[in-house]
């Protein structure tokens, strides 16, 4: 799973499964993180609700979580401000 970290954050790639039953972390493909969300993959709607999922599960605010990349498609890089990369992965185990 790719997680980097740079000197106030740290990265993470994910892959999100819009309409989804739940919002829940579903495990790793590949290289990413799959995510599966209840929103619609329109109107900006699934990437609300992705900031809303991450914002929540690492107990930060919205505003310290960022979509790098992929605001489009299914593969994202998400950038979690004022966490460390050991603090990311013991989150997500």
């Amino acid at each position: 799973m790719h997680i980097s970290e740079q000197e106030d954050s740290t990265v993470i790639k994910i892959r999100v499964q819009p309409r989804a039953s739940r919002n829940k972390i579903a495990g790793v493909m590949g290289d990413a993180l799959k995510v599966t969300l209840t929103a619609p993959p329109v109107d900006g709607a699934a990437n609300a609700a992705c900031i809303a999922f991450f914002s929540s599960l690492f107990g930060v605010p919205k505003n310290r979580v960022e979509i790098l990349s992929g605001h489009t498609g299914r593969t994202k890089m998400i950038k979690l401000y004022g966490l460390t990369a050991a603090e990311v992965r013991e989150k997500l185990t």
